[in-house]
């Protein structure tokens, strides 16, 4: 389905078109009729599949008519660098609209927050730590939101914000249009779309696997030798455009450190860092400044970079949903990608998880030309000892406040979704 038969207005249409896209995905082309309608939105899709763009153009086309400079639509995120994602498609489909978009999280001077809400913005995009202190500051109020959309539901409940949720939508009036989107649908996100959704339409997008475009493989080896072998591994991939991801955010900066005095281009995104050091690295990254970024959890639903070449998995993710959005960020718009993960036998129950996803064997794989005898030189970067599958706290979150950290996440499995040629794919 073409957009220009979404009833989209039409300077809308001439943004997506800048931005080289035609062809609707099938979350945009399910979701955009309904939200449009005025109808309350269940959206289950992964990330990579267009969801963002499927809530933010019939959001812009609502504000469109109606009255300007305060707050009229929320969107609710999980974390800084998905608030900070949600703006720049904001802000590339509302060019010449002529919107005020403020984004809303903690670890940053809060007085250019609340000065974007009352010098006008028409949007603000908050983590909902930060958003319930300047509201329980009294700084501004919620009184004419007309929509408000909670964008990756489950991973806000896994990282503790549903009481945060609830607090914020007291805060609301009575009358408003609620955009739910998740990729899975726990008992807890159920019970809360049964409370606060009035007759939604659900929109579902097949999201038990991740996208047919990535290649998977395993490298099995011990855990000492990670490190070698991840620096062997990148003498292989060449140019291509890497994103590490590790369990804890000492061993991502230890690894990034490692890197670079091996002559990479490197950098770390983990929750230790400031928010300028954060979006830093981030835009290094997608400029190409760096070749490598090594990240937490953190980044695994806050990155959109189209151009990755490689995801690897130095650390098993703890739940099979984790491995869905790590590898999610490679293979993306259509084009290929490699996702690769080193395994040791502590993990070969986690492996079996996410095969039974995939719907097929990973393949096993040996590095030709490593030396799996050798000792580690040096001790940077190494995991601790076995752990249980499924588990774990998961560093590099925002816990309420707006701080880096954050309290465990529970386990769910679920996939990632395939998305076609020439689609809107943020």
């Amino acid at each position: 389905m073409s957009f220009q038969s979404l009833g989209l207005d039409p300077r809308l249409l001439k943004n997506v078109e800048t931005q080289g896209y035609t062809v609707t995905t099938p979350i945009q082309k399910k979701a955009i009729p309904a939200i449009l309608e005025g109808r309350d939105v269940v959206g289950l899709a992964q990330t990579g599949t267009g969801k963002t763009a499927a809530f933010v153009l019939p959001l812009l086309h609502r504000l469109m008519s109606g009255p300007r400079h305060q707050l009229r639509a929320l969107i609710v995120g999980p974390t800084r660098e998905l608030a900070e994602q949600t703006k720049d498609v904001v802000v590339k489909l509302g060019q010449h609209v002529n919107f005020r978009c403020v984004t809303i999280y903690g670890g940053v001077g809060q007085q250019p927050q609340i000065n974007g809400v009352r010098q006008g913005a028409e949007i603000a995009i908050a983590c909902p730590g930060r958003l319930l202190d300047l509201l329980g500051q009294g700084k501004f109020n919620l009184n004419r939101i007309e929509c408000l959309v909670l964008d990756e539901a489950d991973r806000m409940f896994d990282m503790g914000f549903l009481p945060d949720i609830r607090k914020i939508l007291q805060r609301l009036p009575a009358k408003r249009q609620i955009l739910l989107f998740s990729a899975t649908m726990p008992p807890e996100i159920r019970a809360l779309v049964n409370d606060i959704l009035r007759d939604p339409v659900t929109v579902q997008i097949a999201h038990s696997k991740p996208a047919a475009t990535v290649d998977h493989a395993l490298y099995p080896v011990a855990q000492t030798q990670k490190a070698a072998m991840l620096l062997a591994l990148m003498k292989k991939i060449g140019a291509g455009s890497v994103l590490v991801f590790t369990r804890t955010k000492h061993r991502a900066k230890r690894l990034a450190a490692q890197l670079g005095a091996s002559g990479y281009r490197a950098a770390s995104l983990q929750g230790n860092l400031s928010q300028r050091q954060r979006q830093a690295a981030l835009d290094g990254f997608k400029s190409g400044q760096h070749q490598i970024l090594v990240a937490t959890d953190l980044a695994a639903r806050g990155i959109d970079v189209e151009d990755i070449t490689h995801v690897i998995n130095f650390d098993m993710p703890a739940t099979v949903d984790d491995y869905t959005h790590r590898i999610g960020r490679t293979g993306r718009a259509a084009k290929t990608g490699d996702a690769f993960t080193f395994t040791t036998p502590e993990d070969e129950s986690s492996v079996r998880a996410i095969e039974r996803v995939l719907g097929f064997k990973i393949e096993r794989r040996r590095l030709e030309g490593f030396d799996y005898s050798a000792k580690p030189a040096a001790p940077a970067a190494h995991a601790p000892g076995p752990r249980r599958p499924h588990s774990g706290p998961k560093p590099g979150g925002e816990k309420p406040g707006g701080q880096p950290g954050g309290p465990s996440r529970k386990p769910h499995s679920n996939g990632a979704r395939s998305f076609g040629k020439r689609r809107f794919s943020r």
